[in-house]
């Protein structure tokens, strides 16, 4: 019985001994996994790239498939109200409908008695061009 106590208490001294002897034998695989870990890294990295651009490519293919014309439901304008607030008016078959939008909520605020026309030629929101165009320091008032 003593034999077995003895050699269970010499073992993790054993083990302690024989760890700078691991440590010295790993150090020089450290810097080569180093080098390892990078180009598996970057590999990954690709690989997630890779994939983002091929489901991309897939939704631009599943859209052209379906057919946009006959939509029921229109977005005809939208207005941000606050950075998560939001009204939206959609046309559904022949009525316009007010939608009031917030994070947890959609709440149909009015049912218009006649529809809102917008002229086709003009998009429906130019707000995010004219302000990008500002920062470019571009003007659109210069374009001829």
């Amino acid at each position: 019985m003593h034999k077995f106590l003895l050699l269970g208490l010499a073992l993790p001294f054993a083990a302690l001994a024989a760890e700078p002897a691991a440590q010295e034998a790993v150090a020089p695989l450290a810097s080569d996994g180093v080098g390892g870990q990078v180009v598996q890294l970057l590999l990954g990295l690709l690989l997630v790239i890779g994939l983002i651009f091929l489901l991309a490519w897939l939704v631009r293919r599943v859209q052209q498939i379906v057919p946009r014309g006959g939509q029921v439901i229109k977005v005809v304008a939208t207005q941000a109200l606050g950075p998560r607030d939001r009204l939206v008016l959609v046309q559904v078959g022949g009525e316009q409908v007010l939608l009031g939008l917030t994070p947890g909520t959609i709440t149909s605020l009015h049912v218009l008695k006649e529809p809102v026309h917008l002229p086709d030629a003009e998009p429906v929101s130019t707000e995010f061009a004219q302000r990008l165009m500002e920062l470019l320091g571009k003007d659109q008032k210069d374009k001829p």
